[in-house]
């Protein structure tokens, strides 16, 4: 078997800067096993890190809700990915992930010792996906409520079950699920937040406690709604979405894409979509 090659890494642990992937957990680290691990990703490219303080402030506030302790202030975090991202030649777009997880198990293992939260800061080249457009079709899995699972977190232990919903659509040929709430809501996609337009006035489903309202996702809203766009977040069914005359979403790891596809039918690129993309690249570059 061929041996895996990673992509120029930089990861801050321990007070130093190490190179490549640097192993930080042992077979009794409890995240390792257990999944006691909060994280937070943020983007450079072009030679801009937009939002880089809400990554970094929101690393934190996801350490809290699991009940690990925020080491790191912001200031502290957004320094070190300042320092890590001058590491790299800015040829290739960087991912950040600050993270936080438990080393130690407590009186009971299921449950993590609060005093042993370690963390690092790994910066590595990951490009963004262009924007050419990807299909979608329905997930037979569901998001799970906060009473089951930390949704309001930004958690190791969520994204397997969205990466059920990837593989299983990729299975039948598309590239990407819409995940549903518990109730047959739409929430997000496996990988990142869904919005649609339909008669010019663009929607996308209201936070209600299963899926994380992400960071790109909120900027998008606010820069469309600026620019005179109506922006709707509200209940909406898979129907509606198949219905829909734009398709687009947002998210850290790839910002703003259209979808091209859902189900048989496909959807060009429309107008608004546009807008957002254009609106939001803007921003980035005058944000710093």
């Amino acid at each position: 078997m061929a041996e895996f090659t990673w992509s120029k890494t930089w990861t801050y642990f321990e007070g130093n800067w190490h190179e490549g992937n640097l192993p930080i957990m042992g077979p009794r680290t409890h995240a390792a096993w257990l999944c006691s691990l909060v994280f937070d990703g943020a983007r450079a490219f072009e030679g801009v890190a937009p939002d880089l303080d809400l990554h970094c402030a929101r690393v934190n506030d996801s350490a809290k809700k699991l009940y690990l302790k925020p080491l790191v202030p912001t200031g502290e975090w957004i320094a070190l990915a300042r320092e890590g991202i001058a590491r790299f030649d800015g040829k290739v777009a960087l991912y950040i992930r600050p993270m936080y997880w438990a080393e130690k198990e407590s009186t009971w293992i299921q449950s993590h010792d609060p005093e042993s939260t370690r963390w690092c800061l790994c910066i590595y080249e990951a490009p963004m996906r262009p924007p050419k457009g990807f299909s979608i079709t329905l997930s037979p899995f569901r998001r799970p409520s906060l009473e089951t699972m930390p949704v309001d977190a930004k958690a190791g232990c969520l994204y397997p079950n969205n990466a059920r919903s990837l593989f299983e659509a990729q299975s039948r040929g598309f590239d990407n699920g819409v995940v549903c709430d518990m109730v047959g809501n739409v929430a997000e996609l496996a990988t990142s937040n869904i919005f649609m337009a339909k008669d010019g006035v663009v929607l996308t489903p209201v936070p209600n406690g299963t899926f994380l309202a992400g960071i790109t996702r909120q900027r998008v809203i606010n820069l469309l709604r600026e620019s005179g766009v109506t922006v709707v977040e509200r209940t909406l069914t898979y129907q509606e979405f198949q219905a829909a005359d734009e398709i687009f979403s947002t998210g850290n790891y790839s910002k703003v894409v259209p979808v091209t596809r859902i189900d048989d039918r496909q959807l060009p690129p429309g107008p608004l979509y546009t807008k957002a993309r254009e609106l939001y690249w803007h921003f980035a570059h005058s944000c710093q």
